[in-house]
């Protein structure tokens, strides 16, 4: 196993798949010459030339529609965005021609692309930059919206959305492209799409949590333990396809759920998650799921205020005790 970054981790898999296929290329604003706004990219022009790593206008729609176009004709573009925030302005590319080009063309044509940069909330960048798009692009049949919480998840998921024949929204956290932890060195390292992990065992709650909130979740389950309550985490790393089946067999066991969603409550993840949870496991529920979430209010730009309105550990152990009627 290697130390790595989560920046460093992403651009292992995207030099791996540039230098495995001639077919991929990335194009973003700042990827090439700056590097990456995140230096995500970092040396990957002076290897691969300005052919294959592109920068663009700041221009979100005109780019992601280069790269859907692209892709229609047998390349496996990557576009950055700077943030998920921007593209929104490129959804109409992502959400009314990406996704429905195999379907409305009975399968003539395929949009094999990454769609990847940082998700949800940054620190303090205000109520524009702050926002949790995974659920959004969940809604959608024909995005898969992969989003990692460790470097090694990173790195082989990301090589398996880049092989993925169909589009791939890959979401990342702003606040973790410094964060550290142990990547596999196997030749070739990859993960399966739809596969979530448990990545803490316990017998009294399970805990589902993905993003940077795995980490809040690590936090809180590490408290939890010197009260004597051993909290089992699941990251789902994948939102869609979303393997349920891992979450059913930890309830059956733990028999209370707490989920943990960095977005609003009404239409979330951790909304979705917990009907199909009561539907598939009603039975072995000895309480009522629970979720923590952002309120239902836009991200403050003040620093108190905002650490107020990110999901923290406080929140989870309380709802956790809630479920075990502590």
């Amino acid at each position: 196993m290697a130390v790595l970054q989560f920046r460093e981790a992403l651009r292992d898999a995207i030099d791996e798949e540039m230098n495995r296929d001639e077919n991929v290329f990335i194009m973003g604003e700042e990827v090439a010459e700056y590097n990456g706004a995140y230096k995500v990219t970092e040396g990957l022009l002076d290897k691969y030339g300005f052919k294959r790593v592109i920068d663009t206008p700041i221009s979100e729609l005109g780019f992601a529609g280069i790269g859907v176009g692209a892709a229609m004709k047998g390349l496996r573009p990557i576009v950055e965005f700077m943030t998920f925030n921007f593209a929104v302005l490129a959804a109409d590319q992502i959400i009314n021609h990406a996704s429905k080009i195999r379907y409305m063309l009975g399968g003539q044509a395929s949009v094999p692309i990454v769609f990847r940069g940082p998700n949800a909330s940054a620190g303090q960048l205000g109520a524009t930059h702050s926002v949790a798009y995974d659920s959004m692009y969940a809604h959608f049949p024909g995005l898969s919206v992969i989003y990692p919480s460790e470097p090694d998840d990173a790195k082989g998921l990301l090589k398996s959305a880049i092989r993925n024949d169909d589009t791939v929204i890959f979401m990342e956290s702003e606040q973790m492209y410094g964060l550290k932890g142990e990547v596999s060195e196997e030749k070739d390292y990859i993960i399966p799409i739809g596969k979530a992990k448990v990545k803490r065992e316990g017998d009294d709650v399970t805990i589902v949590a993905t993003g940077k909130m795995y980490h809040i979740a690590k936090q809180a389950a590490q408290q939890l333990e010197k009260d004597g309550v051993e909290a089992e985490i699941i990251d789902p790393r994948t939102i869609k396809p979303f393997d349920l089946e891992t979450v059913i067999k930890s309830i059956k066991k733990t028999h209370r759920c707490v989920i943990v969603d960095e977005a609003h409550p009404f239409g979330g993840l951790a909304s979705e998650v917990g009907f199909l949870i009561q539907r598939e496991a009603f039975d072995y529920l000895d309480a009522p799921v629970l979720r923590v979430c952002l309120p239902d209010v836009c991200a403050p730009f003040s620093k108190p205020l905002f650490d107020l309105w990110l999901p923290d550990a406080k929140q989870i152990i309380e709802a956790v005790n809630a479920v075990m009627y502590r």
